[in-house]
């Protein structure tokens, strides 16, 4: 499926370069989406204070400064429809319900699987409203 994302953006929160190096690559390629990159959640923060034109949050959840979590509960107070998706090495079974509960609208599990991430985006930047 072929996604070109080019009018939209994308705030990676990421604190490890090589695994930024490789979101940035995959999405660029395959989507023309434009990126953002923050290294830890309190930058994730200001960034989303500051820049209008973010459509979408990619954030991982152990950062520094603030946590993924911490991040998304704060970005929620101001930008409560911003869609957030998580990224995390951690699949454990509570982690899940952890983010769904900080208002995180997404989950994935790295190594990302791509396809479950572009359908992912897809549906949240491009919603389908119902015509009643």
């Amino acid at each position: 499926m072929e996604y070109n994302w080019k009018n939209r953006t994308v705030l990676v929160v990421e604190d490890d370069e090589m695994s930024f190096r490789y979101i940035e690559l995959v999405l660029s390629r395959r989507t023309n989406i434009n990126i953002i990159w923050a290294i830890n959640g309190q930058q994730a923060v200001e960034y989303c204070r500051l820049y209008n034109h973010i459509d979408l949050v990619l954030t991982d959840l152990q950062l520094p400064v603030f946590d993924g979590l911490e991040a998304i509960r704060r970005i929620r107070k101001f930008k409560p429809h911003l869609p957030i998706i998580v990224q995390t090495a951690n699949a454990m079974n509570d982690e899940y319900e952890k983010c769904i509960k900080a208002g995180s609208d997404g989950y994935v599990t790295k190594p990302i699987n791509l396809i479950e991430l572009f359908t992912m985006m897809d549906r949240l930047l491009n919603p389908v409203t119902s015509h009643v």
